[in-house]
């Protein structure tokens, strides 16, 4: 049976770590450099407290006056966020993912601590390799 750790390298390569006070600009611009469409939003000692998808910033770009957005990460955050840890099944977290409509999913070591992002294309090659998924 795959584990989360069956796609280490890829989904360390997906992850982005953002501050929760950084202004949402940074976010943005973190976002705009790569491909990944979500960050992981950390508090200052590394422990995940949330993410920022790009859809959150421009929802809220889209409602700040002016031409200026002065907010910060954690006013926009989703703080209630699905993880898996590395030794979780694979096919858990994609069946998971199906099911509540999510392409990224957060990986977490037990101090919560983020050390990847699965993709559920990711997930679904790995199975598809492996014949797990029908």
């Amino acid at each position: 049976m795959n584990r989360v750790s069956s796609i280490a390298a890829a989904t360390r390569s997906r992850l982005v770590t953002v501050r929760s006070n950084a202004p949402l600009r940074e976010a943005a611009q973190l976002l705009s450099s790569t491909q990944i469409s979500l960050l992981v939003v950390c508090d200052p000692d590394g422990t995940m407290i949330g993410v920022i998808t790009k859809s959150d910033i421009v929802m809220q770009i889209g409602l700040c006056p002016g031409i200026t957005c002065t907010n910060t990460v954690d006013s926009v955050m989703r703080r209630d966020v699905i993880a898996c840890r590395s030794s979780d099944p694979l096919s858990d977290v994609s069946s998971m993912m199906q099911a509540r409509g999510l392409v990224h999913v957060p990986v977490i070591d037990a101090e919560g601590k983020p050390s990847g992002v699965v993709n559920a294309r990711d997930a679904l090659r790995e199975l598809m390799l492996e014949g797990q998924y029908e």
